[in-house]
């Protein structure tokens, strides 16, 4: 089938109708997830503990996946396999006298093969597929080495895309969700806050939370928005601490320059700068103790298990000891910002230099 969308797979879903094969992407990463659990949920009920199996792309083995593809379901009427972040460009952790076309090549011939009765789902969470936008058709088409794998889908299962909604898309969803909540919000409104929040549904999701707490049964107005909500940028939180950790000044400072942008929320941006230095830190402490990405996702309750593999890959970079003395930086920051003493813009400047003086 050629490429579809979330809501094609889901009246699939509701008829019965269930492929052998998914390739799931895009850059909305909370329906990416939600579709996934979608399918698990269609294939095997409630019998997860049975009859799924997740697995790590990054040190997937073919060989391994074959058995698994050809077992027999228990408990439930397809056995699921759920792999999760496989990336052609570079399909292991650790490539050394490996060849990306040879391991691809293997898992290709692995599914080329699927039993009736066993439903793979290969999910992209944790990194940026490279896409050209068709614009006959709106869709992105894929571009770089993960082309062959999604194709493949595309000709034997559901290849899906699960892209950004408009902020018209989603002013109609934020109208109805604070409509069911026993609040009021206009549909221009509604569009502000998508907006604002950059079209990212899960910030949206905790807005309106936050929002029809504060109003109760009342309007949600533009002055309420400006009050409450912070306006997402564009650039990232994380990488400005990417930029420290590789000891980048002037990428640092073009990303902290867009941040401060948002003129009435600085110290907002500071906390989310903190946030992402924190993330590094317990990344960095677990990496040290052994664990994974899933163990630091769940003791510490992560919504998108993307931000802490990019905690993961970020930290590497950086010492323990360091990451402490950048996160001292940023409590020092903190204090004088609520002190009221100087420029925010110059105050979080002379942060970001103190923490590109740090070593490792």
């Amino acid at each position: 089938m050629p490429q579809t969308d979330p809501k094609t797979v889901k009246a699939e879903l509701k008829k019965g109708d269930l492929k052998n094969l998914y390739y799931i992407f895009g850059k909305n990463i909370p329906e990416v997830e939600k579709l996934t659990k979608q399918i698990i949920k269609a294939a095997v009920g409630d019998n997860e503990d049975f009859a799924l199996n997740k697995l790590d792309g990054r040190y997937l083995d073919t060989s391994e996946l074959y058995d698994m593809i050809q077992m027999m379901p228990m408990m439930s009427e397809y056995n699921c396999i759920l792999i999760n972040d496989y990336n052609c460009e570079k399909p292991r952790e650790n490539m050394a006298g490996l060849r990306a076309e040879d391991l691809n090549k293997k898992l290709v011939e692995v599914l080329k093969d699927i039993p009736e009765q066993t439903v793979v789902i290969f999910n992209v969470t944790g990194f940026e597929i490279s896409v050209k936008t068709d614009y006959k058709t709106g869709k992105s088409i894929i571009k770089d080495k993960n082309k062959k794998l999604s194709d493949l889908a595309a000709k034997v299962g559901e290849l899906v895309e699960c892209p950004i909604k408009s902020e018209n898309e989603l002013a109609k969803e934020i109208a109805a969700s604070v409509s069911a909540r026993g609040a009021l919000i206009s549909l221009d409104r509604a569009r502000e806050l998508a907006e604002m929040c950059q079209s990212d549904t899960l910030t949206i999701k905790n807005e309106i939370d936050k929002l029809c707490s504060y109003v109760g049964s009342g309007e949600i107005t533009s002055e309420v928005l400006q009050n409450l909500v912070h306006r997402q940028s564009n650039v990232t939180f994380f990488k400005l601490a990417d930029a420290v950790a590789a000891f980048n000044k002037r990428s640092a400072f073009e990303a902290l320059d867009e941040l401060m942008q948002d003129k009435e929320n600085r110290v907002a941006v500071l906390a989310n700068i903190t946030g992402s230095f924190i993330d590094m830190y317990r990344a960095a402490c677990a990496r040290q103790r052994g664990k994974q990405v899933m163990d630091v996702k769940e003791d510490f309750a992560y919504v998108w298990e993307f931000k802490v593999k990019n905690a993961f890959r970020d930290s590497s970079r950086m010492s323990i000891r360091r990451l402490r003395e950048c996160i001292k930086i940023l409590r020092d920051t903190n204090i004088t910002l609520n002190s009221g003493g100087g420029d925010e813009k110059t105050i979080l400047e002379q942060t970001v230099t103190k923490m590109l003086m740090t070593k490792n």
